[in-house]
């Protein structure tokens, strides 16, 4: 098929805007300069002046046609396999092609709105794919590929999905089709699902692709969200919520057109997803991936993509930071050239500003600006991003008293109180945000902590297949408020027009009537002997007799030389000193066994059914 085809998308529709539209894209252009009023006037009003000229897509399927037809040798993607294997790319004009293919395969098995799987590393077969499904129309479901050492967990989570979102069609590549093939048991328990591996498919098929007629209420893919707390369940992310959140991640990134990014987060994931690939691919921003592997094993991989491609945006949970201060040596940091690195958004996990300060100090000798941390808070519910940082030499936190905020109030201290701790910004609201009192259905007084409450075109349509879990969680109604709110489960405040985040409202540890935020917790006992520097902690409570008592896990790293009496000694002493709590139990497990997320996130509920059911790996055991 031609790239001029009459079969193209009719973009003069979908590029020109109704009223509605234009206020939101005036209202986010309006936002990016509220963000980064304080940069230099001339490259703001370039920035500013290409934001505004940037074509407006209804769908990213409008955005990738007009990119193929625009810039069809403009490079999208190169993948960084991570091993001795040569980097490949992909330009606009071959995405295009490969995503037509995909779609006309998909339109002879599936209608627009069935479901169709997908089983990818991270990789560009995985790009090419999730778009040939936005192409024809069906409704993307992605889920993590299987480790062949660790199938049987594969099966268990896939069986899930597959049960919960009923795909018809599953694509994947062909070594994982060949290793799946012989599982009986993910037929059996799946359903009959037609495999398709795309490497090994035709890609002359373009011509035989039908636009499908896309509305913005149309829904582009099910976020299965990570479990950090819940069992996982399908977000219904629509055509509109993700390119209105795309549009403000853009207006909060403010980069001009020829600027580059760098990703190594898994696709799975909506940071990944959304953050690393497909903003992006709206924006016109080559992309270089990397395997979430290959960043884990050797993080210095990340800051030579940056340095070698002279990105000038990527995105990473706050342990990444910390990773690459504790395993970049300083021979490696002098080979290194941060200073195009502008964007660098911190989130999908609680942001702490010590990592932000500490890799600043390693990486400033390369480069690297301090004004490019963006910490930013955001959910699946709500698409990615709820709010964002703007520009400032330092991130801006509030310092508050710990057995204040147990109660819910906001009250500052001194800078030298050792009762006090640091809350980090989580930036300026872009959609609309309430601090609220879930259980009276109003707003809370200023220099309280509720719950964070969104509402806004970003929020998600609610979760498949489950009317009542959406009402409670997506519907909810405030007084004095109109409109639909999202509950968040997250504790917060407003101060300065900013949110700041204080923890999870299901992972509170309530003793003695008194309010606990784990990781306060969990910090304390991290920082408090040398041989748990590294470590991964856990805290929540448990019921006994009917009292509610505190248990740590702890999992100290490999090469640790762990003194448990004296560690059990060291932490006892220093929870009670800092958040005057007793503790029931310390359990330490062996090295990487506590329960987490594929995005790093802790899942404190699984954590404390492992200890209950007396399934945790023991330290020291065999």
């Amino acid at each position: 098929m031609a790239l001029g085809d009459s079969r193209r998308p009719d973009l003069s529709d979908s590029g020109s805007e109704s009223a509605e539209q234009h206020g939101r894209n005036s209202a986010l252009t309006r936002r990016a300069h509220a963000f980064y009023g304080s940069c230099r006037a001339d490259r703001m009003r370039d920035v500013m002046t290409a934001l505004d000229a940037a074509p407006k897509f209804g769908t990213l399927v409008d955005s990738l046609c007009w990119r193929a037809e625009h810039q069809p040798s403009r490079l999208a993607y190169r993948f960084l396999p991570g091993d001795e294997s040569r980097e490949v790319s992909l330009t606009y004009g071959q995405l295009d092609a490969q995503a037509r293919a995909i779609a006309a395969r998909l339109q002879t098995l599936q209608r627009p709105g069935e479901r169709t799987l997908l089983v990818y590393p991270s990789g560009l077969e995985f790009v090419s794919a999730f778009l040939g499904c936005l192409y024809a129309g069906t409704v993307a479901v992605i889920v993590a590929p299987p480790h062949p050492a660790r199938l049987s967990r594969f099966l268990v989570k896939t069986t899930g999905v597959c049960r919960d979102a009923a795909p018809a069609v599953a694509l994947t590549t062909g070594v994982i089709h060949d290793l799946l093939e012989g599982q009986t048991a993910l037929r059996d328990r799946a359903g009959a699902l037609a495999w398709l591996a795309t490497d090994r498919e035709p890609t002359e098929a373009t011509a035989e692709w039908h636009p499908p007629p896309l509305a913005p209420a149309d829904l582009a893919f099910l976020q299965y969200t990570s479990g950090s707390t819940t069992e996982p369940r399908g977000v219904m992310v629509s055509h509109g919520n993700l390119v209105h959140n795309i549009r403000a991640i853009e207006a909060a990134m403010a980069l001009p057109p020829e600027s580059e990014s760098v990703s190594w987060l898994p696709p799975q994931h909506d940071m990944g997803l959304i953050g690393g690939i497909l903003v992006p691919l709206h924006a016109g921003m080559p992309t270089t991936l990397l395997p979430p592997a290959s960043f884990v094993q050797r993080p210095m991989r990340w800051l030579e993509s940056i340095s070698r491609f002279k990105a000038a945006a990527s995105c990473a949970p706050n342990f990444a930071y910390d990773l690459c201060v504790r395993r970049v040596t300083p021979d490696q940091r002098a080979t290194l050239d941060l200073s195009t690195w502008r964007v660098a958004f911190t989130g999908a996990e609680p942001i702490h500003v010590q990592t932000l300060r500490t890799f600043a100090d390693a990486f400033s000798p390369c480069g690297f600006n301090p004004t490019a941390f963006k910490p930013c808070y955001g959910l699946a519910e709500a698409t990615l991003m709820v709010s964002a940082a703007p520009s400032r030499p330092i991130p801006a936190v509030r310092r508050v008293r710990k057995t204040d905020l147990a109660r819910h109030l906001v009250v500052n201290c001194a800078p030298d109180d050792p009762a006090g701790c640091e809350v980090p910004s989580c930036g300026v609201p872009v959609e609309k945000v309430v601090i609220a009192d879930p259980d009276r259905l109003i707003e809370c007084d200023p220099e309280r902590v509720g719950e964070v409450w969104v509402s806004g075109p970003s929020v998600a349509h609610g979760y498949w297949n489950r009317p009542d879990d959406s009402a409670a969680t997506f519907g909810r109604h405030l007084e004095g408020h109109e409109g639909r709110f999202l509950r968040t489960g997250d504790l917060g405040f407003l101060f300065n027009g900013e949110l700041f985040v204080t923890g999870r409202l299901k992972d509170l540890i309530i003793i003695d009537g008194a309010n606990h935020y784990p990781q306060d917790i969990e910090r304390s006992v991290v920082e408090c002997h040398p041989a748990l520097a590294a470590a991964d902690c856990a805290a929540f409570s448990v019921d006994i007799l009917e009292r509610e008592e505190l248990v740590v896990i702890a999992s100290p790293s490999r090469k640790a030389e762990l003194p448990v009496a004296d560690l059990e000694r060291v932490i006892r002493t220093v929870v009670a000193e800092q958040h005057d709590l007793r503790l029931r139990e310390i359990v330490f497990v062996k090295t990487g066994r506590i329960p987490k997320t594929t995005s790093g996130k802790l899942r404190r509920r699984a954590c404390r059914s492992d200890y209950l059911a007396g399934r945790l790996d023991l330290w020291g055991q065999p």
